[in-house]
């Protein structure tokens, strides 16, 4: 009787399946904004689009640097060029002076459909493939990651 061999992903270690499995998303995500004429959104502009369109409906910029882990120089760096190719305006915080806000403007509004467009596309093969109960033990195992991370310190 022929001895059954372990699925590949099994030999793989878990940062490695992981920085695939969101290579997927990102990929997906990109190549849908390229295709719909989004192809000025830098690095990590995926993130700031997605989270606002998600989230609140504005950041402050030092929340977003924090969940980037990213200088703060740096994330005011990359919403400058969010604000000046269009995704985002930035403004000056009602309740505190010292920092600033950013909000999507119809143009950012519009790239986060199309990116929330082909996440979703990804979410419904992935159901497809693992069903209601994998999906729940996927997010269990992630969230379990999370908690390591934030009890560790090494997770914001």
């Amino acid at each position: 009787m022929p001895r059954e061999t372990a699925p590949w992903y099994e030999e793989i270690v878990v940062p490695a399946l992981l920085r695939h499995a969101r290579g997927t998303y990102g990929s997906a995500m990109r190549r849908a904004l390229d295709e719909a004429g989004y192809d000025d959104i830098p690095e990590n502009g995926l993130y700031i689009i997605g989270g606002l369109a998600l989230g609140a409906p504005d950041a402050p910029i030092g929340a977003m640097a924090q969940q980037l882990r990213i200088t703060k120089q740096a994330a005011g760096q990359l919403v400058d060029t969010l604000v000046m190719r269009g995704y985002v305006t930035r403004e000056g915080d009602p309740n505190d002076r010292r920092k600033l806000v950013i909000t999507l403007t119809d143009r950012g509004r519009d790239a986060a459909s199309v990116q929330g467009a082909a996440r979703d596309r990804i979410d419904a093969e992935l159901h497809a493939r693992i069903g209601d109960s994998g999906i729940r033990a996927l997010k269990r195992g992630l969230a379990a990651l999370m908690e390591i991370g934030r009890k560790e310190g090494t997770s914001p």
